[in-house]
């Protein structure tokens, strides 16, 4: 386990991409579905509890908010989407906000697409995995809140959700992971590791 991750702290939080750090070294983006459970992951990741605010109203997060782990190494937390009960216009303008970082956005190294367990590959899920087919960026899934079923079950949903990602023309990963339980913190931990340049 690299204990560089729980020395993360935030930075900022950037309505537009023109507020966001400067396009330098290297980021991982954290995308997902607004109650997927991506900021318990960012949380159970640097073993901070507070470091992504955790909303009890999913789609809070509607800014693109950057941590530093260190002076070349970033996590940026994506707007949760396709939840929160918002007015269309500030969805296009999320969609919007979306696009262009991730079009735009230089230092971006990888996306770890966080999906609960029990809802995989909806919609959002697979524009994502789409935009990462065009762009030929690394993708890992997280299959959270997997302390929500018995482990047999969590292992069918991974098998189905691998066997669906063959068709896709990407370099993929994806594992199981509990923000409750703590499991399979080492195994995200080595895909960062690998995209850093840790190894």
């Amino acid at each position: 386990m690299n204990p560089v991750y729980h020395q993360a702290k935030f930075i900022n939080s950037a309505p537009k991409l023109i507020d966001a750090p400067e396009d330098q070294g290297k980021e991982v983006a954290f995308a997902g579905r607004s109650n997927a459970g991506k900021s318990s992951a960012i949380n159970t990741l640097t073993r901070q509890k507070a470091l992504a605010r955790i909303s009890k109203t999913p789609g809070r997060t509607q800014l693109l908010n950057f941590f530093e782990i260190d002076e070349q190494r970033k996590f940026v937390d994506l707007p949760g989407y396709g939840y929160a009960k918002v007015p269309l216009s500030v969805k296009k303008q999320w969609h919007r906000m979306m696009e262009n970082y991730l079009h735009k956005r230089d230092a971006l190294c990888g996306i770890v697409l966080v999906m609960d367990v029990r809802h995989p590959l909806t919609d959002f899920d697979m524009q994502m995995i789409e935009w990462c087919e065009h762009t030929q960026l690394p993708l890992h899934i997280l299959l959270t809140k997997a302390d929500k079923l018995n482990f047999g079950a969590a292992k069918n949903i991974l098998l189905k959700v691998q066997q669906e990602l063959l068709e896709v023309d990407v370099t993929v990963s994806l594992q199981l992971f509990s923000s409750l339980k703590k499991t399979g913190v080492d195994e995200i931990h080595a895909v960062l590791d690998q995209w850093f340049g840790f190894e």
